[in-house]
């Protein structure tokens, strides 16, 4: 099933882009060489770093489809969305906020931008200016939440809106979700967290094992400074934050908007190096069923099980 036009995509299943360092080059060509859209967070890098991340993810992906994921909120916002369009990625997502500039970039570059949406009007929108396709991004994902409303209730409205591909994300593990999703309307799915329990994802071992040992209960919701709630496993920093006790920080002045409550960026790097208590470890709400880290490989052929079934019927 290709949703892409101009791109050979094997199976419609992209990869979330985890942002600060989690998806890198690494899983995202892991990702690509199985056969679904790598992607390459680029927040909370330097344009040189994304530079060498996208090479080297080309040289794992084996031709597959390698993406490059940039939040709004950022400054760099357009250092990096031209950075990655000068490398030739085969597609750009952006989230957290809403770019018109970024479709006319895309369309000089001839390449695909995608837009992540929670409602319809935004999709029409995203569709208006030129967005390739939507992601559907409902309450249950990780990370920065733009609504409420999980992904079975605004999915069918965003597809019914527009005439472009709609992708599915938040909440989705596995094939079920997958085979679900499909039915409601998706012509493919966003997933993250999934990837985040691959051998391939280059984070610490302790930022897996909270993965791991995650509980239903364990999943939270906390401020962000960029003025989005993000939904976030339960740890000392959240607990901290809760109580309305916040770090020091020395400011970058790294985004357009910014609370200075604490530094996102700083806490999003200290839990994927490994300083668990000190960072905020962003998560969907579904993680408390994924128990076991799998090869990107093998998460694949357990992920496509829904096609096999798919074409049974």
């Amino acid at each position: 099933m290709n949703i892409f036009q101009n791109i050979n995509l094997k199976h419609p299943i992209i990869q979330g882009g985890m942002a600060v360092r989690v998806s890198t080059a690494p899983l995202a060509g892991a990702v690509a060489c199985a056969g679904g859209v790598g992607v390459i967070a680029a927040t909370g890098m330097s344009v040189n770093e994304l530079r060498r991340e996208i090479k080297e993810a080309r040289k794992i992906a084996m031709n597959g489809v390698i993406g490059v994921n940039v939040m709004y909120a950022v400054r760099d916002f357009a250092e990096l969305v031209k950075t990655a369009l000068q490398e030739k990625v085969d597609l750009v997502i952006s989230g957290a906020g809403f770019s018109k500039d970024i479709f006319s970039w895309g369309k000089e570059a001839g390449i695909p931008i995608f837009t992540i949406v929670s409602t319809s009007r935004l999709a029409k929108i995203a569709e208006k200016y030129g967005a390739s396709a939507v992601v559907a991004e409902g309450s249950e994902a990780g990370g920065h939440l733009g609504t409420e409303r999980p992904t079975r209730e605004i999915l069918p409205e965003i597809k019914g809106a527009v005439n472009i591909p709609v992708i599915a994300a938040g909440g989705i593990t596995d094939s079920s979700d997958i085979e679900t999703m499909m039915h409601l309307g998706a012509d493919g799915v966003q997933m993250a967290t999934r990837f985040v329990l691959s051998k391939e994802c280059a984070v610490a071992e302790s930022f897996k094992a909270h993965y791991l040992n995650a509980n239903e209960e364990d999943i939270v919701i906390i401020n962000s400074p960029v003025g989005l709630p993000g939904r976030a496993i339960r740890n000392v920093f959240s607990d901290s934050l809760e109580r309305g006790e916040s770090p020091d920080i020395n400011c970058d002045d790294c985004l357009k908007v910014c609370s200075r409550e604490y530094c996102i960026l700083e806490a999003l790097e200290n839990s994927r190096l490994g300083k668990i208590d000190q960072g905020i470890i962003f998560s969907g709400q579904n993680v408390y069923k994924i128990k076991e880290i799998l090869t990107v490989k093998k998460i694949f052929e357990n992920l496509t099980r829904s096609f096999a079934n798919q074409a049974k019927k």
